[in-house]
């Protein structure tokens, strides 16, 4: 088993350390404070669970009128979609150009049928990690259920079969291992968001930390 305690301690320590000048680049894409790479690094709390497509689903319940269990054949035929955005990660780099495939979140969530009351959803994976975020901000176009990126279908060590992506928001609201979606009225912090990570994490805003 992993040691959680230095893993946490080690990624708050990363997006913590010292950052340049509090603003955006010139070319007003990368946010203040983050360094562009092109090589995506591998980032996760020691486990990666190895969920092949066969097993792999994807539940969406809660605050819906109807709950889906959509299995990958299910996944596969609904509308795909190529959406190249950019991917900010609280411990300070950002890779540009990002093609991820996949199926819009709004159009998985429309087949459940959201009740007026749900406002918040907690993302949930398959190695118990939760991330929490505003259903109005899984609404937006840009936010896919990714199951390929850059070409090529999503590795185990980046969430494949499935994570979500989220690219107006730090990279740890983007689940990996994507297994549940779950619609609450309340908001409920995640893994990182009761541990001092933002509850928002607009990178533009450099919401890393909720102290800050």
């Amino acid at each position: 088993m992993p040691d959680w305690k230095k893993l946490i301690e080690g990624k708050i320590a990363l997006a913590k350390r010292g950052a340049p000048p509090s603003r955006a680049k010139a070319n007003n894409r990368i946010p203040a404070g983050q360094t562009q790479v092109k090589n995506f690094p591998v980032l996760d709390m020691g486990i990666k669970p190895n969920i092949t497509q066969t097993e792999w689903s994807l539940r969406v319940f809660g605050l819906v009128e109807k709950e889906l269990n959509i299995d990958w054949a299910t996944f596969q035929a609904l509308p795909q979609v190529i959406n190249t955005s950019d991917f900010h990660c609280v411990t300070r780099w950002s890779q540009l150009d990002m093609d991820w495939q996949g199926v819009r979140a709004q159009t998985i969530l429309a087949l459940a049928t959201p009740l007026d009351s749900a406002k918040f959803v907690t993302l949930h994976s398959y190695d118990g990690y939760t991330t929490n975020i505003a259903l109005e901000a899984l609404l937006d176009d840009d936010v896919i259920v990714a199951h390929s990126v850059l070409g090529a279908p999503l590795t185990r060590e980046h969430g494949g079969p499935v994570r979500m992506v989220v690219p107006k928001r730090y990279a740890w609201k983007s689940a990996k291992w994507l297994k549940g979606i779950e619609l609450h009225a309340e908001d409920k912090p995640g893994f990182w968001e009761v541990r001092g990570y933002h509850n928002d994490a607009d990178p533009w805003l450099e919401q890393r930390f909720s102290d800050e």
